[in-house]
């Protein structure tokens, strides 16, 4: 795939200055924009034979304006410049006629990034279609070979995305960055006389020399898929729980956004108040790392250009900080910490072991390796998943386990987290081992 934008980093600020002019020009007090423009494709392989390729090529431009207390915004994707006025002139007709807000607005111009690390998140991978082709069909191939118990495929596919954007206000800030990421990933699907199962494996990084290999991806599907073959039930019981690390990162997205600003100011969060308090065993660090080389969340300013910081969220259990956005930060008599837009690089700390050595630490207990629906309640913290795992006993797994439900307390799961392995999830943008919760409820039969 060619790598080239149609337009450069300059063109795409000179767009975005000429709509903070205008904007600035019929009357707002205030504006910011953004540009970009991304490209892709993605081929899929099923059964050995092609099943798609698509390429995608797409821009959009949006501005947000301000008319005192009033804000509005509207976007296109149309570059001319009669479309990006008449776009500028459609925010200010939707902020004349909106509410005052006496917490929106532009962030302190002091919180603005001033200096722009490298952090090498663009890496283009021009990898021809056939290229691609191969390659999904060498992943999808080996994922066949696991086991001969496999029998179907939903396909392997390859994939890789390169975006540019710029973003500017009209505090004089004006700064943008290309990325890229990549990936490949396959499912299949394995039979035995009990039922059929389904599993897959992924790989995704900002550098495709950083994926797995195809054939490793499509081993690790298969022998996930088959592992899965003739689950149980088992009796409704109060033991340890094992999340797996893909699974694990699950649990961090919640407390993130129990922690987050909109959360705390609508006051539908069960860590409300929570700053200073210990939420998780003392032993345990959560660090957010803004600036990792090609990390998957890395940006040196967030999505109003405030500059980000290494920072340590947890610090021995105890929250340093929330996740807050200007707006937020405003409502709650608090200062923006840079995560408009999200969390970036979070890091947890491990307690040591491998993944073995977290079953011999569990003893008997369940490994959690897939979580189903949506039964977490972010006001109380009640937390009550389906699930599909394995059955430990004495530090081993013993059988695929299915049709069950978990369920506790997030505030009183992060009390009980005992362990954290070291086999650290890295494909998101929450790094942490797979965690081991002292005791949960497990209903079954």
């Amino acid at each position: 795939m060619s790598d080239q934008f149609s337009h450069t980093k300059n063109e795409l600020q000179s767009l975005v200055q000429d709509m903070l002019d205008y904007a600035k020009q019929q009357g707002a007090t205030a504006c910011a924009a953004e540009a970009s423009e991304g490209m892709g494709q993605s081929v899929t392989v099923r059964k050995g034979e092609v099943e798609t390729i698509e390429y995608n090529r797409d821009k959009g431009i949006g501005v947000t304006v301000y008319i005192g207390q009033r804000r509005g915004n509207a976007s296109t994707s149309d570059f001319s410049r009669q479309a990006l006025l008449d776009t500028v002139d459609k925010a200010l007709t939707i902020a004349r006629y909106t509410a005052e807000d006496a917490f929106a607005g532009l962030p302190d111009a002091d919180r603005l990034a001033t200096v722009f690390p490298e952090l090498d998140l663009f890496h283009p991978w021009t990898q021809s279609i056939d290229e691609a082709i191969a390659m999904a069909g060498v992943c999808e191939a080996a994922a066949l070979a696991a086991d001969p118990r496999i029998s179907n495929s939903e396909g392997a596919s390859v994939n890789t995305q390169n975006s540019l954007f710029v973003y500017g206000n009209s505090l004089g800030f004006s700064a943008g960055y290309p990325t890229s990421r990549h990936g490949v990933s396959c499912a299949v699907i394995a039979e035995s006389e009990q039922g059929m199962q389904r599993d897959y494996w992924y790989t995704s990084a900002r550098r495709a020399a950083d994926l797995l290999s195809a054939e490793e991806v499509g081993r690790r599907a298969g022998e996930r898929t088959v592992r899965r073959l003739d689950g149980r039930k088992v009796k409704t019981c109060q033991v340890p729980v094992l999340f797996e690390a893909p699974v694990a990162a699950g649990l961090l997205s919640s407390f993130v956004s129990a922690i987050s600003g909109s959360s705390l100011y609508r006051k539908s969060s069960f860590l409300l108040d929570s700053l200073g308090q210990s939420i998780f065993p003392a032993w345990l660090q959560i660090g957010e790392r803004p600036h990792l080389l090609r990390g998957l969340a890395s940006s040196p300013f967030d999505n109003e250009g405030v500059a980000t910081v290494d920072r340590e969220v947890i610090r021995d259990g105890v929250l340093q900080g929330y996740f807050l956005g200007s707006y937020s930060a405003r409502k709650l008599g608090m200062q923006t910490t840079g995560n408009a837009g999200g969390n970036h690089n979070l890091l947890v700390s491990n307690t040591g072991e491998d993944f073995a050595g977290l079953l011999r630490k569990m003893g008997t207990g369940l490994l959690v390796t897939e979580l189903l629906g949506h039964g977490t309640n972010m006001v109380t913290g009640d937390y009550s998943r389906g699930a599909a795992g394995f059955w430990v006993e004495n530090g081993v797994i013993q059988y695929p386990v299915e049709e069950i439900t978990i369920a506790g307390n997030l505030k009183q799961m992060f009390k009980d987290i005992v362990a954290i392995g070291t086999d650290t999830e890295t494909r998101g943008s929450k790094q942490t081992g797979s965690i081991l919760v002292a005791q949960m409820t497990v209903a079954g039969d």
